[in-house]
């Protein structure tokens, strides 16, 4: 099956099942990319694991997003499946707004995901309903801020020891 049958293929049976909750499709690559409605991506993932046909049973990735000039959809979840016995793969992705970081966590599905919603509320802050022990992973319990937001410069504007000719600026 190429890409563009298995985008179809899965379009076809997300839109029948779950309607309005899949909002746009596309491909990147040799990716599938289906954008779903954040109250709905447990639902929709459990019926991506669990469907004989489709059969994604394999959670590849989960990781946390940050746009900060997408106003009402700051931050985003993007999770890649996979079909091993057919070598199938898709992605995932479901936006929220940045002072309303909550998903449904995907530990009834995966215990695998366990570690990665922890990455993903460490970095991003996004908090995950229903996961067990939602706790940073990586960085301090003391920290206050999650550092891969993209709300710090990329470099300290302050520094006078630095020769920017040397990076072509």
């Amino acid at each position: 099956m190429d890409v563009q049958e298995l985008s179809n293929l899965v379009q076809n049976r997300l839109a029948e099942r779950f309607g309005e909750a899949l909002l746009d499709t596309e491909v990147h690559y040799d990716f599938p990319v289906f954008y779903v409605k954040r109250e709905s991506v447990f639902e929709v993932i459990r019926f991506l694991k669990e469907d004989e046909q489709l059969n994604f049973h394999f959670l590849t990735t989960m990781c946390g997003m940050h746009y900060p000039d997408k106003v009402g959809e700051e931050l985003g979840m993007m999770y890649q499946l996979h079909n091993m016995p057919q070598n199938l793969r898709i992605r995932l992705k479901a936006f929220m707004p940045i002072n309303e970081p909550v998903m449904d966590s995907l530990t009834p599905l995966w215990d695998t995901s366990n570690w990665m919603e922890r990455e993903a509320y460490d970095f991003f802050g996004i908090q995950f309903k229903g996961h067990p022990d939602l706790r940073r992973i990586l960085n301090m319990d003391e920290m206050n801020y999650f550092p891969l937001r993209k709300e710090y410069p990329l470099e300290d504007g302050s520094r006078e020891d630095k020769n920017d000719s040397m990076f072509g600026r």
